[in-house]
């Protein structure tokens, strides 16, 4: 899976690199991709293609969470994930959601992210990742 964490907060994103490297050295398949601000995000999806953006809502240059939302939503069909401090953070979510946005629809708290456990154990990051990304449609088979 290849993802793209757009977090301007050096501490977290420094967490995450050492997470990533460890479920590279351990085989899991995450390809974790940082950018620190939201001119960073749009270069790297202009050049690359993306399963899941993780998306701050604060950045250096973007306080505006439903501009930020939709501008990454607008350069791709990658799933967007929203992992913030911001209070309005559920609010964004559920507006995007209304707009038909391919978001997931719960927005992490940052302060409440298990970046420990990630480094500790690449498959929870992994399982943290995936839990991000739409629910595959039930298989339902009809009888003839």
């Amino acid at each position: 899976m290849k993802v793209l964490w757009v977090e301007d907060h050096q501490p977290v994103s420094d967490i995450l690199a050492v997470a990533a490297e460890k479920a590279a050295r351990a085989r899991v398949p995450v390809d974790l991709v940082l950018a620190s601000t939201l001119m960073e995000a749009e270069r790297r999806l202009r050049l690359e293609r993306f399963d899941l953006v993780m998306l701050d809502l604060t950045l250096p240059d973007s306080h505006d969470g439903d501009m930020t939302i939709a501008r990454v939503a607008n350069m791709g069909k990658h799933r967007i994930a929203v992992c913030s401090a911001m209070p309005e953070r559920d609010t964004a979510v559920a507006t995007a959601l209304r707009c038909g946005c391919n978001i997931a629809p719960e927005a992490v708290f940052k302060a409440k992210l298990p970046l420990n456990r990630f480094v500790q154990r690449a498959e929870t990051f992994y399982d943290f990742l995936l839990d991000q990304m739409p629910r595959p449609a039930a298989d339902i088979s009809v009888a003839a």
